[in-house]
């Protein structure tokens, strides 16, 4: 079987990390800092908001493809898609703002966690039945 869905939200997801990985260099160019964070208070919220996408979409991008390749429906794909992305956008943005946004930062997080949840969950129902 081939992948037809998880690639599209596995580029959205990539193109959203790209932007928070500009956001450090330019974090980076402005303190003059080339490694680690400077103490600068601005440069380490944007290493943060950049890390925390890439420690949380890599296992969502595979449960989702997991999920696409066991046969998951369309729409379920989709919307485990979404909620990853949404979720990472949320929380970037929520987290990178001054002073940042908790509510948004919570809900991106809590979006993100749902959808490893159910996708954990469809995965390992999947594969027992």
């Amino acid at each position: 079987m081939t992948l037809s869905i998880t690639p599209l939200y596995a580029g959205l997801v990539g193109l959203l990390f790209v932007y928070l990985s500009v956001q450090v260099v330019q974090g980076r160019f402005e303190a003059k800092v080339s490694v680690g964070d400077g103490d600068d208070k601005a440069l380490r919220k944007r290493i943060r908001v950049q890390g925390n996408c890439a420690e949380y979409a890599p296992i969502g991008l595979l449960l989702l493809a997991m999920a696409e390749i066991q046969g998951a429906p369309v729409w379920v794909v989709h919307l485990l898609g979404l909620m990853l992305l949404i979720g990472r956008i949320l929380h970037a943005v929520g987290l990178g703002l001054t002073p940042q946004n908790i509510l948004m930062r919570q809900s991106g997080m809590a979006l993100t966690l749902l959808m490893l949840i159910l996708a954990a969950l469809a995965n390992v129902g999947h594969a027992l039945i």
